[in-house]
Order: C-alpha cells, then structure tokens, then sequence
C-alpha cells in the first residue's frame, strides 16, 4: 500500500463549470488526471484529496463527481475546500461508497499513519485578514486539534508516554501560513502533535504557487498538492 495525493480536482460533470477557461494543465484536466492516475493508482493504494473536489452546490449533483472519483483505484481520503458548497452531513458522506472517506473532526487510519486535517483558512498576518476571516480561523484550528486530538487518543504522534503507532500526515485546504509564509496556530498544532509531513492546495499559478510554505519547517514538511501544480499526476507520499 502506498500514500498519494492530489487537490483541487475541481470537477463538473454536473454543472457548467469548465476549467479549459484557465489554460495551461486545466485543459482537459479530468482526462490527464483520470490517465496518470490510473497509470500509476493500485486498488489497495490511499489518495488524499484536500479539497475543491466538486464545483457542484447541491449534493445530488455532487454525486455524479464523487462517483466518478470511486471508480478509480485506491480508496480516497477527502478533507473539504471552500468550493465545496454541497458538503453536508458527514454521516450522509461517508456512507456513499466504501471507497470514499470524508474527514471531519475525525482520523483515517492507513497501516501505520493517521491522515488527519480540516479545511483550514486565511491565516492571520495575511494582507486580506478580516475579522471575519478570524472567526473562521479559530473555528477551524478547533477541528483540526479535534481531528489530531482523536489520533493521539489512538496512539499516533507524538506521546507523552507509551510507543507511537505510527506517524500523523495533516491534511489542509488552504496553505498552513499566511501569505508571507509566516508561522500560525496550524503550524502550531502540526508541531505539538508530531506530525511529519502536511499536505495543501487551494494555490494555482506560479503567482499562487509563491504563497505557500514548500519546505521543512520546525521539523514538519509541507508539500503542495494542487492539480496544476502537480501536472495532474498524484504525489506520492508514502511508498
């Protein structure tokens, strides 16, 4: 078993939303993406897949893009974007397929690793920070320390005391630090719990690829996954 991942998929087969718009690896993104990664996606392989999955509102129309994500290998490990407007009930989502896992105030366990994340926001210090923004901020840094709190519970981590059973990989939407790639409560969590490596999207061309923190930080790696930074090819995380 291996561990990729890959964001902001961005799919619409429901809805008239077409990224062929945006030029450069958007062009026919579905058909790139479908071909690397059944090319390189084995059955028993995980893809975590942090956010803007669907372009869809409602969750019916969602459907259509979810499903045809469960056809491809792997089972699929999802944290929700800020695109994703149709994300509802958690209980609702994770019974639509065996192969599908919605993370949300909760773990994932893959053979030695927990996946653990929450969607993440706009970090304070950024240049377009509200006070609104803030709300969201601490709001979701409560349901990621959740999402970590439950796979420490479990053993995985960092420890104050007993044999870890494996290593933590965060998962966000959103970049962990704001635009000047200066630390934040996300950061802080990640450090505090002993995760190893984080994984993000929501930034899209060299402009927005500059944003984000791509490096080892305080012993925490932090990887960018977006499709176009990718070149719609998975990342492998874990061989």
């Amino acid at each position: 078993m291996s561990i990729y991942a890959i964001a902001d998929l961005h799919l619409s087969f429901s809805v008239e939303k077409p990224m062929d718009i945006y030029g450069g690896e958007w062009v026919g993104h579905t058909e790139k993406l479908k071909d690397k990664w059944e090319k390189i996606i084995m059955p028993d392989d995980i893809v975590i897949i942090p956010g803007d999955i669907s372009w869809a509102l409602k969750y019916d129309d969602a459907l259509i893009d979810l499903k045809w994500i469960s056809r491809l290998p792997g089972k699929k490990v999802f944290v929700k974007g800020n695109h994703d407007l149709w994300w509802n009930s958690i209980n609702k989502l994770n019974k639509i397929d065996e192969n599908l896992f919605f993370l949300q105030n909760s773990y994932y366990i893959a053979e030695g690793y927990a996946i653990c994340g929450s969607r993440g926001w706009v970090c304070p210090g950024d240049d377009d920070f509200t006070q609104h923004d803030d709300k969201i901020y601490k709001r979701e840094l409560g349901r990621l320390k959740l999402s970590l709190e439950e796979a420490r519970r479990a053993g995985y981590g960092a420890l104050s005391e007993g044999e870890s059973k494996g290593d933590i990989i965060g998962v966000l939407h959103f970049p962990p630090t704001n635009d000047k790639l200066q630390p934040s409560g996300f950061t802080e969590l990640f450090e505090k719990y002993g995760v190893k490596k984080v994984i993000y999207g929501h930034l899209h061309g060299k402009d927005g690829f500059k944003n984000g923190l791509r490096a080892i930080f305080n012993g925490v790696e932090y990887m960018l996954v977006s499709l176009d930074y990718l070149k719609c090819t998975p990342r492998i995380l874990v061989d």
